[in-house]
């Protein structure tokens, strides 16, 4: 990926002082990403995929350049045939995508798990979605939402081979959360007011 992400910087015309600049990762982290010795964190792809104005195929080598930055409807697909859809087009703070998994083609084998920083709500659209998460194992279906520290070790899977499974993600990469600012309910009053 390394070489892809310098070519990728050479093609937009910025040194490494000035992408640190516009995505807040220091100069000694990216010149160790482009000579391969760092890996980039999800996060970092999202920053510098929005700064070189190439989608994260691209940067992943997963797919051909394209002539132009992709429409913002566009998916994005993934190794795992899994398709995403981007929500929100900015760099810091919540991120939001749809991800869409395919029916299976027989039993699933328990997810892969992986963490990462960050905090997670994920809510289920369609289908059922077998969510691992540390040594919990969770099948979510439709309306069920589940919310959790991505650094606890976490994947998910479609569950069933009877279709695909859509889920809704709102990703905090620095550990925001979702705040629930409806005021709480008020008890109904029940019977008939007595009369002074």
């Amino acid at each position: 990926m390394g070489p892809r992400l310098r070519a990728a910087r050479d093609r937009h015309g910025a040194t490494l002082a000035g992408v640190s600049r516009a995505t807040g990762i220091s100069t000694s982290v990216l010149s160790r990403i482009e000579t391969g010795r760092r890996r980039p964190t999800l996060e970092m792809l999202l920053r510098l995929s929005k700064e070189y104005g190439a989608s994260l195929d691209e940067l992943a080598g997963t797919a051909p350049a394209p002539a132009a930055q992709p429409p913002a409807t566009a998916p994005l697909s993934f190794g795992d045939d899994k398709a995403v859809l981007p929500l929100t087009r900015y760099v810091g703070g919540l991120h939001a995508h749809k991800h869409v998994l395919p029916a299976l083609d027989g039993t699933p084998t328990r997810p892969r798990q992986v963490s990462h920083d960050g905090y997670e709500w994920l809510c289920v659209l369609y289908g059922r979605l077998w969510l691992a998460l540390g040594d919990h194992d969770l099948v979510l279906t439709a309306g069920d939402v589940a919310e959790f520290d991505t650094r606890t070790p976490h994947g998910v899977v479609n569950s069933s081979p009877s279709g695909p499974v859509e889920y809704l993600i709102m990703f905090g990469p620095q550990g925001e959360r979702q705040r629930l600012r409806t005021p709480p309910a008020v008890p109904r009053e029940t019977g008939h007011r007595k009369s002074r």
